[in-house]
């Protein structure tokens, strides 16, 4: 083989060898900013929870509050929410803040509505 040839064929192997490590890497997956929010707390130091409720189809809580303000997540169902003189409805996928004020929550679809609560709460 003459040098040229080799140097070429070198450099052909070492570009599908790269090509083959990288796929096998894994990659992140894509990620969707579901709800930002600039919050400003009372105190340096926060409580935080995250709580998992699931409400029969039907169910509406008794006016009542939560420990802190935060984003809750609808995992399936259709629920709605009355706070602070305001009514919405959310379903599967959607995310929206809670402030901690007086609220009810209201499962007014079909079958079981599931949530996540995050909670931003003073230390106990």
């Amino acid at each position: 083989m003459r040098p040229n040839s080799v140097f070429l064929a070198v450099a052909v192997l070492s570009v599908a060898w790269a090509g083959a490590i990288q796929a096998d890497e894994p990659k992140m997956p894509p990620r969707q900013v579901l709800l930002e929010k600039s919050v400003e707390l009372p105190v340096n130091k926060v409580n935080s929870r995250v709580v998992r409720v699931i409400f029969p189809e039907g169910y509406k809580t008794p006016l009542h509050t939560h420990e802190g303000p935060g984003p809750r997540y609808v995992v399936k169902g259709k629920v709605k929410i009355e706070e602070g003189g305001q009514v919405r409805e959310y379903g599967p996928g959607e995310v929206f803040w809670e402030t901690g004020q007086w609220m009810t929550a209201e499962n007014v679809g079909q079958g079981e509505a599931e949530l996540i609560i995050m909670e931003l709460g003073t230390p106990k």
